[in-house]
């Protein structure tokens, strides 16, 4: 049997994390919590900081900034509900990975593979899903190579598990809407 995945995605400081911790803790079951932010700096560390003094202490963490899938597994053996946040500092630790691949094309392929690895597990597993991402290609179009590659594999990861989410949130200005709800399906010719 599998759970349910939820997407929870908006723009940075858009409430999104808030909005998935509340939903997961209205579930009512134990929560694990998959981490994938590696605290290299005093700026990540605060935001580290900010989200484990919103996070009930009953919550297990998970520190997972490469092989999610497997921690994902791990965290849903042991609770009803996975928190998974965030997709794009995922994409982003893989993309930057040292053992990445050398070129472009092999890193799409690389990434985007460990993505499909991750959307298979959620799938496998009985738990309830979120993932938090971000919407990180409504602005401008960077200016270097590296920053255009992130925005494109972070798009793609995003709509990959927006494909396979039972429920998808856009977070705004703290207010979630379900969009997948309100999506328009194109009839296939």
């Amino acid at each position: 049997m599998s759970g349910k995945i939820v997407l929870v995605t908006g723009g940075a400081r858009s409430g999104k994390s808030a909005f998935a911790e509340k939903y997961v803790a209205a579930l009512g079951v134990p929560v694990a919590y998959i981490a994938t932010a590696e605290t290299l700096d005093a700026e990540m560390a605060a935001r580290v900081a900010l989200h484990r003094a919103r996070r009930p202490a009953s919550w297990q963490t998970y520190e997972a900034p490469r092989a999610a899938h497997q921690a994902l597994g791990r965290a849903a053996e042991a609770a009803g509900a996975v928190l998974f946040d965030c997709l794009t500092v995922y994409v982003a630790n893989l993309l930057l990975d040292p053992a990445a691949a050398a070129t472009a094309e092999e890193r799409h392929s690389q990434i985007t593979g460990e993505i499909a690895r991750l959307a298979a597990a959620a799938r496998t597993v009985s738990a309830t899903v979120v993932f938090v991402t971000n919407e990180v290609g409504a602005g401008i179009v960077p200016d270097n190579a590296l920053a255009r590659e992130y925005r494109d594999l972070a798009g793609l990861a995003n709509q990959r598990l927006a494909a396979v989410a039972d429920e998808v949130y856009l977070v705004v200005s703290g207010i979630a809407v379900d969009i997948k709800k309100l999506a328009t399906t194109i009839p296939t010719v």
